[in-house]
């Protein structure tokens, strides 16, 4: 009996995080009114730019969808929640979002978070 075996890809993607002045620069897609409070992984944009998919529960009114974006992501990376900031998209699902600190330290901790995710 014949076997096939798929190829795989072993090549690493590529992770939404990148050094900032300040910080770490993520992009994100935001999903509001999920069934559920989640980060979905890791996938692309249109662009072809690296993406965090997040769900919230919350409504995409009056800011209470980012305040809980902002809130999910500081309990998953055990930080302050105001070291968390959106830099742009307010008003849109894609948004890019600032992490303050050392940029050093902080992406070494992002991506052995993203490793354990994978």
């Amino acid at each position: 009996m014949r076997r096939f075996h798929r190829a795989v890809n072993t090549t690493p993607k590529p992770l939404p995080f990148q050094r900032a002045p300040g910080g770490v620069s993520i992009t994100v897609r935001l999903k509001p009114r999920a069934r559920r409070n989640r980060i979905e992984g890791f996938g692309r944009g249109a662009d072809g730019a690296a993406m965090l998919r997040v769900a919230v529960t919350a409504a995409p009114e009056m800011g209470k969808a980012n305040a809980q974006l902002i809130k999910l992501l500081a309990k998953e990376w055990k930080m302050a929640h105001r070291d968390i900031s959106i830099r742009s998209g307010q008003r849109s699902r894609n948004k890019t979002m600032l992490i303050a600190g050392e940029p050093l330290v902080l992406m070494a901790r992002l991506d052995a978070w993203a490793r354990h995710k994978a």
